[in-house]
């Protein structure tokens, strides 16, 4: 009976975490995409995500911040249980964690979608500085990591371009900060690039758990 009992646990290996990963930031890809539609007086060039927080739908972009900090926090858990044994890649994880953490603020705190300023924006503003620099740096050092792990050596070249793509469109969202530019475009052009190397080291990550 007690063999039995043990059995009935739940296992909460490094596939189990992985995939509850996939499954948070897929349905981030999915909110995101179905904003676009609910709210088509949001012209994309010209607005944040964020901005889809405030209005008529806004609690969809509020679960969608909470939907990718879960998903930061679990895919923690599955490098954790999945072998992560780097210093350099434990720092990339706190860091992921500190962004977990983040997007909770910028769930709790919507932004400012017209002047003038208020409380609650100056504090979404600086969680989404906190977010931003967090997970890239995360992504530098869990790729430079994967090395140290056997089953995720094969992978280290796949997001190491991925990391690439991110710094890329990291740099063109600081260089369209300007009035008249597309900032809204390389906003979306940035979280695309981050979900894709989220959902990708996520499936890798799921994969060797099996």
């Amino acid at each position: 009976m007690a063999d039995e009992s043990i059995s009935r646990r739940p296992h909460f290996t490094s596939m189990f975490f992985a995939t509850a990963a996939i499954i948070c930031f897929c349905y981030g890809a999915f909110a995101l995409t179905l904003l676009h539609f609910l709210r088509p007086d949001y012209a994309p060039a010209s607005n944040f995500i964020s901005n889809y927080a405030v209005g008529p739908y806004g609690w969809i972009m509020t679960t969608w911040f909470l939907a990718m900090s879960c998903g930061l926090l679990t895919l923690v858990l599955a490098f954790a249980k999945g072998g992560m044994r780097s210093v350099v890649g434990w720092l990339g994880l706190a860091l992921l964690f500190v962004a977990s953490l983040g997007l909770v603020v910028s769930a709790i705190f919507p932004t400012d979608v017209r002047a003038p300023s208020t409380r609650a924006g100056d504090i979404h503003d600086m969680s989404f500085l906190v977010n931003v620099s967090s997970m890239i740096t995360a992504t530098v050092l869990i790729s430079a990591s994967l090395g140290g792990m056997p089953r995720m050596r094969d992978f280290r070249q796949t997001s190491w371009m991925l990391t690439g793509l991110i710094l890329v469109a990291f740099v063109v969202q600081f260089l369209t900060l300007h009035k008249g530019m597309p900032y809204g475009l390389a906003n979306r052009f940035f979280v695309i690039v981050l979900l894709i190397w989220l959902l990708a080291i996520s499936l890798r990550l799921r994969r060797i758990g099996t």
